[in-house]
């Protein structure tokens, strides 16, 4: 398997395989690819240990570092994923949120390997290009929201 000439690491405490497993069951065109194993002790961990999980998501390159608990996960990464309609969004927010993930604002939610992700409709995402009062009145909904409701950005877009 060639490694790809650019990739996201993400840090993990020490279950990035579980993590890279629940990805692929819960999101399409999503792979474990690889699974590494430390050569020897290291700082977090002992040999033999899974040290790197090679993934994709959605088909994103990632790789999966256990490297202890040296760094926290933040808002300040996050994977964006753009659904088509409320029963996606719905089956993609509850897998995460029921996974021992938890709930934030505005489409946002948490895993419960402390990875964000961004649960964003196209409705959305188009209001937001639109602009103007249509992006206004999208974007004020939104701001109330959790999950975000489809039916709600739709009525929204069209004031």
């Amino acid at each position: 398997m060639a490694t790809p000439k650019n990739m996201i690491c993400v840090w993990y405490d020490k279950d990035a395989e579980a993590a890279a497993r629940f990805y692929a069951e819960t999101f399409p065109d999503t792979t474990v690819d690889a699974v590494y194993r430390a050569p020897s002790d290291y700082p977090s961990g002992k040999a033999g240990d899974v040290l790197t999980v090679l993934f994709t998501v959605m088909g994103i390159p990632c790789i999966g570092l256990n490297g202890g608990t040296t760094f926290k996960q933040s808002e300040a990464f996050s994977f964006q994923i753009a659904t088509d309609d409320q029963d996606e969004t719905d089956r993609y927010w509850d897998a995460i949120v029921g996974n021992g993930g938890q709930e934030s604002a505005c489409g946002w939610c948490k895993d419960k390997w402390g990875v964000n992700w961004q649960i964003t409709p196209r409705t959305l995402t188009e209001a937001m290009a639109a602009g103007g009062d249509e992006a206004k009145r999208a974007f004020t909904a939104m701001m109330d929201m959790g999950k975000i409701d489809v039916a709600a950005i739709d009525a929204a877009r069209r004031g």
